[in-house]
């Protein structure tokens, strides 16, 4: 197989009246994809986007419109992890994504050894994307080499700016809206007042990305020591682990396990004074809103996910040989990835971030627009 040549800056954007964007990810990845949206957006004003993504991202399309204008549900594909495939739907789904007859297609759904394929399948003008080297390269000036340690904010602004789109910053934002604020009452009416309570959020998609409950509870303890109201937060699914947390914790707290939608997430969130986290779409939240955190990383990859402000958002993860890790639980013995990140070492760093405040930070929120 031919090499492809190294992409330089292809500036199609101007020209590119409808754009497609495929990621059909979960809420983290969506969230570090928002710079590059931000640069697409400033290069190429007059163009339509749409993000092609899992059934669940129409609601962060429509909560980000001033970079998405539409959203086409992906039904998943053998192969890829973030959902069974619907097989009956895929044909339906390439046909309508081929009427739209999209300019330009950029897949941002990983190295591309399969999702390049599939961007190729969606029928537009242009593609451009990543590719992994010894694997299909739609086109040699429009994608560039995958390069696994990259972070992946800054992945995707490289990616923009090889088709001449700048960077408009790296910073990741969550719009919040009154009605998010709204949301939150409802389901808290006894919520703490900004400022004085801690977001606890033990869980994570896989049980291998996770710190052990009993010593979120520890620092969640010496946190209700130091005089902050405790928030538990968690989708519904991982209730278990949060009633793991508070069955080790001696210290009272707020459970909102599977009650808040994520616009009253992000604002719960935007409210608090602190976040303690596993490296989770919940770490990337906080980042966008601008909530001080600290966040162990058990098997991910923290060169690709850390947070890019390291000042506000404090990264914990110990060198293991078997990182990153995608097993859904730990093949070996003790979860040494975790286990090695102690209730002292997160302790320290969440003290030190409370000594800090809120380290200039500016919550964005606007109200809702009819």
């Amino acid at each position: 197989m031919d090499q492809p040549h190294n992409a330089g800056s292809v500036p199609v954007f101007p020209g590119s009246r409808s754009i497609a964007i495929f990621r059909a990810l979960q809420l983290g990845d969506m969230l570090c994809a928002v710079p590059a949206l931000r640069a697409l957006r400033a290069a190429a004003p007059q163009a339509h986007v749409t993000l092609i993504g899992l059934e669940w991202s129409g609601m962060f399309a429509r909560r980000f419109g001033r970079y998405i204008d539409g959203h086409l549900a992906f039904p998943g594909f053998p192969g890829l992890p973030e959902q069974p495939p619907a097989l009956d739907a895929i044909p339906g789904f390439i046909e309508a994504a081929q009427q739209r007859r999209f300019d330009l297609a950029l897949q941002m759904h990983g190295s591309g050894v399969l999702t390049n394929p599939l961007t190729v399948a969606l029928g537009a003008a242009r593609n451009g994307g990543f590719y992994q080297p010894g694997h299909y390269c739609p086109d040699p000036q429009r994608f560039l080499p995958w390069d696994e340690r990259e972070h992946e904010v800054l992945r995707y602004l490289r990616l923009m700016n090889s088709f001449g789109a700048a960077a408009q910053g790296s910073q990741l934002e969550f719009p919040l809206y009154e009605s998010d604020y709204r949301s939150l009452r409802r389901c808290a009416e006894n919520l703490p007042a900004p400022d004085t309570y801690a977001c606890i959020h033990p869980g994570a998609r896989l049980p291998s990305r996770r710190w052990p409950p009993r010593r979120f509870a520890e620092v969640a303890d010496r946190l209700a020591g130091s005089g902050l109201h405790i928030v538990l937060t968690g989708a519904a699914g991982e209730a278990g682990v949060t009633r793991a947390v508070l069955r080790e914790m001696r210290m009272p707290a707020l459970d909102l396990t599977g009650k808040t939608d994520l616009g009253a997430l992000a604002a719960l969130i935007a409210q608090a004074r602190l976040v303690i986290c596993n490296d989770t779409g919940v770490s990337h939240l906080a980042a966008a809103v601008a909530t001080p955190s600290v966040v162990i990383c058990s098997g991910a990859d923290p060169r690709r996910w850390a947070p890019l402000d390291g000042r506000r958002h404090r990264l914990l993860h110990q060198p293991v040989a078997c990182r990153p890790c995608m097993h859904f639980d730990c093949p070996l013995e003790g979860h040494p990835c975790a286990e090695k990140i102690s209730a002292d070492m997160v302790w320290a760093e969440a003290a030190d971030l409370q000594a800090g405040r809120r380290i200039g930070r500016t919550p964005m929120a606007e109200e809702v627009r009819s």
